[in-house]
């Protein structure tokens, strides 16, 4: 059979790339290209990983290109059908690839799927990263089914409808390759985080949909290239959120969501100051005078990502909660994303 799938992992000196590819070859069942892209050229791990698994495509980069160039520059390389980015801290289950081709092979507008993501560490938890598939609030906040903010399910088959998202995770995510391509795959900018999402709302806004297969299962090593405590990833978080919202909202959403959000932020370092995280305090503000100070390439970002839209910004519904999951987590006490959305099942 010829290769329908390119598996992307893009890599930076993790020893646990090998356990990675290990599963990759023994439990796809369908024939795949594997790229790996080293940002962090001649590792011991990916000397181990040209050893072990010779049949593997590696692609240098000559400096640190991120997360997103990273997958960018191994999407750019692929040619077949679909592809998927696969980070290097993750193992699949057996026959993990088969539910994911056979469910965009079913209806065209599939731009996206994404897998069960259980933690591998605790493998009855959802991973943190990306759950069961992802939604976003009305204000333009981000939450998994699985997830919610800080709160995280065990899995005992509560998601295991496969139904129309927001989002799916980067840590595993399954593309139809044409449709992400005609969109210049991630938005470099981002360097790393909300790069996917971003991507998720742009398929949505050209027309696609976003889909959940739970029947495929990968566990993932959740924060393992980049620690959660830290404040480069808080405010690479922060940053991010804000300028994904700036790109995809429609204008008269915008107009008022974009205050709003700027000043939850100032919300959220007082509230890390009154609860002493000091490693967090700084980054919202951090990211608030970013925006603040790079009005160009907000707009310029805005313009490519409308420029490719075939639907109104404000006509997108799937995956979306008409409130605020802010309020229902911190007001309200509510804790799993089933309390907060009615799911649409995928046909």
């Amino acid at each position: 059979m010829s290769q329908l799938v390119t598996i992307v992992i893009p890599h930076f000196n993790a020893e646990i790339l090998c356990d990675c590819l290990e599963s990759v070859f023994a439990h796809s069942d369908l024939p795949v290209r594997v790229i790996v892209i080293d940002d962090h050229p001649d590792a011991p791990s990916i000397q181990r990983a040209r050893r072990e698994f010779p049949q593997i495509e590696i692609l240098r980069n000559e400096r640190n290109l991120g997360f997103s160039g990273s997958c960018n520059r191994g999407l750019d390389a692929a040619r077949t059908p679909y592809a998927v980015l696969l980070n290097d801290d993750t193992r699949v289950a057996p026959n993990w690839l088969s539910p994911l081709v056979e469910t965009a092979e079913r209806d065209p507008r599939i731009a996206a799927c994404q897998p069960k993501l259980l933690s591998a560490t605790t493998p009855d938890t959802f991973d943190y990263g990306g759950g069961a598939g992802g939604y976003m609030d009305r204000l333009g906040y981000t939450f998994c089914r699985g997830r919610l903010f800080d709160h995280l399910e065990r899995d005992s088959g509560q998601y295991d409808r496969s139904v129309y998202l927001f989002w799916a995770c980067g840590s595993a995510l399954f593309l139809r390759l044409e449709a992400a391509r005609r969109l210049d795959f991630l938005d470099l900018d981002y360097f790393m985080h909300h790069e996917e999402i971003d991507l998720c709302w742009r398929l949505q806004l050209s027309g696609h949909c976003i889909v959940a297969v739970p029947s495929s299962v990968i566990y993932h090593h959740s924060g393992f290239t980049l620690p959660p405590d830290t404040f480069r990833k808080n405010y690479l978080n922060h940053r991010n959120s804000l300028v994904m919202a700036f790109k995809n909202m429609a204008l008269h959403h915008l107009l008022w969501i974009w205050p709003l959000r700027l000043a939850l932020d100032l919300v959220a370092s007082l509230t890390f100051l009154l609860n002493r995280q000091w490693h967090k305090v700084l980054a919202p503000i951090a990211a608030i005078l970013w925006c603040l100070t790079h009005p160009h390439n907000l707009w310029r970002r805005r313009r490519h990502s409308q420029s490719h839209r075939s639907v109104h910004p404000a006509s997108l519904h799937l995956g979306i909660y008409a409130g605020s999951a802010v309020f229902q987590y911190f007001m309200r006490r509510v804790r799993t994303s089933s309390q907060l959305m009615r799911e649409e099942t995928a046909a």
